[in-house]
């Protein structure tokens, strides 16, 4: 005999369902029992008590059923959110890698090797400029007057002073465009994202995480809220109620790689993958306050998350970018300025002192 498939009548249940969506469960159930009431005789041509044995073992069967089955479904959402995780760190560890090493290749320390005569015409030619005058110098002589000297008499008229206070001032209004530019804006909070009265949101360069409480008076199920995730939109809230959250977002977002989940039943966390992931956003959606994007730290524990080499480059980038803002030396500099005082070392008779290292 075929076995009936047990999803036959579900066409019709959802005819019902959607009749009785405005009263909900309740009202679905009040129509079955109803039905068996005035249509059979389920409540009285069975044996005293049989009616209700029947309803709590269907009852209890099918919650047994419906319950493993959302085990099951969530233990693979969450299988499939970790593999997702472990894709997008492998993806941020290939582009970092990347990055630092055409970094690297970029800093690299250019050294041309000479042959031993073209070291010994260096070397000639090193000892003749010492000895003698160079052909600015001579130049200057034939004209009478030496670049000090038009030095000194331009710093005696005033031109030099003037000059450098007008750069000054040029560059005090440049300093102060910018800051203008920045007034108003909020710091960012320890994520790199905002806090508002709301929703509170944090981002890494790969993804966006938004909390929203909502607050309710009490538990709140899936169907209750109502989150919306389009490439360019976004509307969270509650059903029947204004949207806590709707607007067009900062920037495009991979739709299929966005969830949200419903945590202790009071509030949602909902995760936005970029499709730029070069840049940091300074909202959610347009018309939000914005946070000023210069003061965003990226977590240092992220890099824990690389493989040793990786790490080591990437710490690498940031302590030069840290040095290049103090004005100082970076790692490569300084290993041209090592290499340059090991060749000056190696070569007293050779006079470096008019030589220039950039």
């Amino acid at each position: 005999m075929t076995e009936l498939s047990p999803d036959r009548f579900d066409q019709i249940f959802l005819s019902v369902a959607d009749q009785c969506r405005d009263e909900g469960i309740s009202g679905l159930l009040d129509a079955f029992f109803g039905f068996l009431g005035r249509k059979t005789d389920f409540y009285y041509g069975n044996t005293k008590g049989e009616a209700q044995k029947l309803t709590l073992k269907y009852f209890n069967e099918h919650k047994e059923k419906s319950i493993s089955k959302h085990k099951a479904d969530m233990d693979e959402r969450e299988a499939k959110e970790r593999e997702r995780k472990i894709q997008r760190q492998k993806k941020e560890q290939e582009q970092f890698a990347t990055a630092a090493s055409e970094t690297a290749k970029k800093d690299e320390p250019r050294v041309t090797e000479l042959s031993e005569d073209e070291y010994q015409k260096e070397l000639e030619k090193q000892r003749q400029q010492k000895g003698g005058i160079s052909t600015q110098e001579k130049d200057e002589n034939v004209n009478g007057d030496s670049a000090e000297d038009k030095k000194e008499e331009a710093e005696k008229n005033g031109d030099a002073t003037v000059k450098s206070d007008g750069d000054k001032k040029e560059g005090d209004e440049d300093d102060e465009e910018e800051d203008e530019k920045d007034k108003g804006k909020l710091k960012p909070n320890e994520g790199n994202g905002g806090t508002h009265p709301n929703y509170r949101w944090v981002q890494t360069l790969k993804d966006v995480d938004i909390h929203v409480p909502f607050n309710p008076a009490g538990p709140l199920k899936s169907r209750d809220v109502q989150i919306t995730i389009q490439k360019r939109r976004l509307t969270v809230g509650l059903r029947g109620q204004p949207p806590i959250l709707q607007g067009e977002l900062y920037n495009d977002i991979k739709v299929e790689e966005c969830t949200w989940t419903l945590e202790d039943r009071r509030s949602a966390n909902i995760n936005l993958e970029k499709v730029n992931q070069m840049e940091w956003w300074d909202c959610i959606v347009r018309g939000e306050p914005v946070i000023n994007t210069k003061k965003v730290n990226p977590e240092n524990s992220k890099l824990s998350d690389l493989d040793g080499e990786t790490r080591s480059m990437v710490e690498k980038m940031m302590y030069d970018q840290r040095q290049k803002e103090m004005g100082l030396p970076t790692s490569e500099d300084q290993k041209k300025m090592d290499m340059f005082e090991k060749f000056k070392t190696q070569h007293p008779e050779m006079d470096f002192s008019k030589c220039k290292f950039n």
